[in-house]
């Protein structure tokens, strides 16, 4: 479902690379942590999988496709929760998810059956008639995350979805994951807490200088330790 191929990405007149040829295959049907400290490359990666960051070195498939030649086929494929949501404030919170969904041509019945799904399973329904500049930081957290899930994709990245999440709504949202890739879609998030990657993940990679260190199963990476220490031994040699 997503293949990076040597890709880098460099920024500034010095060409330091911020990535340095990552390749990395997130499978259907997995969910794929991405882990490293901050300024490791994490969030420079996922803005170029999902079309933000151009970017001349390697390549990028989305479903067999690449992002650089065939932006609006891939976009269409993917949805993308950033670390820090930015929506039209001026919306009422209905408004905002039936924009998304329109975008993505989601027909009417089943737009309206997914938001009413989504809204009460994040406990947000009763509040999705109300301006979204009133909502607070995880309120917005949750509109940002049915918005995404209202239109199926097939691929969903994120940077740091449990951010503002209360844990009703983070555990939700970990089965909803889990739900998603049982029904053959993917999912590719980079998150600090890495008591859920471990729990969550079938496999994960851990980038450090923009360079990736580790990559496999869970399982196969830690043994009989813990994502956190084994991340913190690497970043320490």
């Amino acid at each position: 479902m997503l293949k990076i191929i040597n890709f880098s990405k460099s920024y500034g007149n010095n060409g330091k690379k911020a990535v340095d040829n990552l390749n990395l295959e997130i499978k259907k049907g997995e969910i794929f942590g991405f882990i490293g400290h901050n300024g490791a490359g994490k969030t420079t990666t996922i803005k170029a999988i999902v079309g933000i960051t151009e970017f001349n070195e390697g390549e990028i498939l989305i479903d067999g496709l690449s992002i650089k030649e065939n932006d609006i086929e891939c976009k269409n494929k993917i949805a993308y929760i950033p670390d820090d949501p930015d929506i039209y404030s001026s919306l009422t919170g209905i408004q905002y998810l039936n924009f998304i969904a329109d975008i993505y041509q989601v027909e009417a019945e089943e737009k309206e059956r997914l938001i009413k799904k989504y809204a009460t399973m994040f406990e947000i329904l009763p509040n999705l008639g109300d301006i979204i500049s009133t909502y607070s930081h995880g309120m917005k957290q949750k509109l940002v995350i049915i918005s995404a899930l209202v239109h199926s994709p097939k691929l969903l990245v994120l940077d740091e979805p449990f951010v503002g999440l209360d844990p009703k709504s983070a555990f939700a949202l970990k089965k909803v994951m889990r739900e998603l890739c049982n029904d053959g879609a993917s999912i590719f998030f980079s998150s600090h807490v890495l008591e859920v990657v471990e729990k969550l993940c079938d496999k994960v990679a851990i980038i450090k200088n923009g360079k990736l260190i580790k990559c496999g199963n869970v399982s196969d990476i830690i043994g009989d330790e813990n994502l956190e220490s084994i991340f913190l031994e690497l970043n320490e040699q």
